[in-house]
């Protein structure tokens, strides 16, 4: 069970965000056709209503843009993990085909507009995450990318070290083939999808296509903790 804290910094400057929290076992593979089709659907729904210029003015990632800015982080240059991949979709840019997981959290992510922290929970070192603010120096090596400058980012973090902002993910606690247990964060600092549906679209993704067990859910309000 991991507990779940929001530093105050972040929900002084964004108080009605929440976390759709998603803790399940599961069988990761090569992603199937039936969810790479509903994938491909999903980006062209993105490509047909949304011109370039007009992606950061979503909700959802309009309001992680905000709160980079609010905490110092420029959001042009450290751009949203959302926002990244529906650009490239807009762009007419090929998705890569990857993992089970690693497909779903993107499916979830480019339709519901929310950066999406997705966690393979046996490599989360203690029993606890805190979503703080990434500090001068701080070590962070994001998922093929390096070394990620993340002061002013929000940063979820375990007893070792950061393992995910709303940019990248941290390379010690990504999804792989041998991923059995998903810590999955659907981080929304600003309203678009509905947080319940998200995360209970999220799970039915999970059951159907990684053969998903142990299901627990809870969503986290600003201000709250949650076990998980």
């Amino acid at each position: 069970m991991i507990q779940v804290d929001i530093d105050p910094r972040i929900t002084a400057v964004c108080p009605e965000m929440c976390v759709g929290l998603v803790r399940a076992n599961v069988v990761n593979s090569a992603t199937c056709d039936e969810l790479w089709a509903e994938l491909e659907s999903a980006a062209q729904e993105v490509a047909a209503h949304y011109e370039l210029l007009a992606i950061n003015t979503r909700p959802a990632i309009a309001a992680t843009r905000r709160l980079y800015k609010a905490l110092g982080k420029d959001p042009g240059r450290y751009r949203v993990a959302s926002e990244q991949l529906c650009r490239r979709i807009v762009k007419g840019l090929s998705l890569y085909r990857l993992t089970t997981l690693i497909d779903i959290t993107n499916l979830v992510s480019m339709t519901s507009g929310y950066p999406i922290s997705g966690l393979d929970a046996d490599r989360i070192v203690g029993d606890r995450i805190t979503m703080g603010v990434g500090q001068s120096g701080e070590a962070y090596e994001g998922i093929g990318r390096g070394p990620l400058n993340i002061e002013g980012m929000p940063v979820y973090r375990d007893s070792q070290g950061g393992i995910a902002t709303p940019t990248s993910d941290e390379e010690r606690t990504k999804f792989t083939p041998d991923t059995h247990t998903v810590q999955i964060c659907i981080n929304a600092f600003g309203p678009e999808m509905p947080i319940e549906q998200a995360v209970n679209w999220t799970v039915s993704l999970l059951e159907k296509y990684a053969q998903a067990t142990n299901v627990e859910t809870r969503i986290l309000k600003a201000g709250e903790a949650a076990n998980i």
